[in-house]
C-alpha cells in the first residue's frame, strides 16, 4: 500500500515515542490500529455492494431472455460447408 522501508518505520517510530512518550505510545498504537480496521471493513462493505448493485444492472429480464432464440433453433453446418468456407 505505501512504499515505506524499514528505516522509515524506524524513524516514525522513534519520534512518535519522543512526541508521545512510552506510557501513551501503546495507547495510540490500539486506536490507530482499530481506525485502520474500520476504514477497511468501511471500504470492503462499499466494494461489495457497488458490486452487488452492477451485477443487478446487468442481469437480462426473465421475459426477454425467453424470447431469445434457442442454441437448437439454429441449424448446424455440415462438414462440406465447413471444408468450403476454409477455403474462401
Amino acid at each position: 500500500m505505501f512504499d515505506i522501508g524499514f528505516q522509515e518505520l524506524l524513524i516514525i517510530f522513534i519520534v512518535a515515542l519522543l512526541v508521545f512518550g512510552p506510557e501513551k505510545l501503546p495507547e495510540i498504537s490500539r486506536t490507530l490500529g482499530k481506525w485502520v480496521v474500520e476504514i477497511r471493513r468501511g471500504i470492503n462493505i462499499a466494494k461489495s455492494q457497488m458490486e452487488e448493485e452492477m451485477k443487478e444492472d446487468l442481469k437480462m429480464p426473465e421475459d426477454i431472455v425467453q424470447s431469445l432464440p434457442k442454441d437448437d433453433a439454429i441449424p448446424e453446418k455440415t462438414d462440406k460447408e465447413n471444408e468450403t468456407e476454409g477455403k474462401v
